[in-house]
């Protein structure tokens, strides 16, 4: 008889993540794994199937908090501009942790459809966000009213990336803050 579950999937879940946020899919033992969740090998594999599966599930989970929290961001403020600048602010704050998606991108490309499908729900999610907030800002005069909305949208995305890039490979705060007013900058 099987023993039962003695383990919180989100907590063991939280501490993969830390795991893969630093060390990456490749660099991620199921050792480093197992220690670091607080659950025998045979529990990871038993919930998670294998090394894939737990990788997927977390880079699931945070997409999932990652995309909240930049929604969460634009919704600050009395003007649609100032959540917009929130969110940026929060990603220069936080581009000292290493982050998942963006980490995941560039070890493993596009090759994992699980990967490309959560990547691509998180990025409808965010991406609708930021339109409609782009729009309303523009409606409000604080974003140049000749640029597109989804266009602004990518910029987001791809400057948020570099920004976490460049925090990894050692950019100074004061780097990162000028990387962020000048994402702001653009949108004049």
């Amino acid at each position: 008889m099987a023993r039962p579950k003695s383990f919180d999937d989100d907590v063991a879940l939280d501490a993969a993540i830390g795991v893969f946020r630093e060390h990456g899919y490749e660099g991620t033992s199921a050792q480093m794994l197992v220690d670091a969740m607080g659950i025998g090998r045979q529990s990871l594999y038993n919930s998670f199937g294998d090394k894939a599966g737990l990788y997927s599930a977390a880079v699931r989970r945070y997409a999932i908090a990652e995309t909240h929290a930049h929604r969460e961001a634009l919704r600050t403020g009395n003007r649609a501009i100032e959540g917009i600048c929130a969110m940026v602010d929060r990603v220069v704050r936080e581009a000292g942790r290493p982050c998942l998606g963006v980490n995941s991108i560039a070890e493993l490309g596009t090759s994992w459809p699980a990967l490309n499908e959560i990547r691509a729900a998180a990025d409808l999610s965010l991406r609708t966000a930021i339109v409609a907030q782009v729009a309303a800002a523009q409606a409000e005069g604080d974003i140049a009213a000749d640029l597109d909305p989804d266009v602004i949208a990518t910029w987001f995305v791809a400057s948020f990336a570099g920004t976490r890039i460049a925090a990894r490979g050692g950019a100074s705060p004061e780097h990162l803050t000028s990387l962020g007013e000048l994402t702001l900058r653009a949108l004049r």
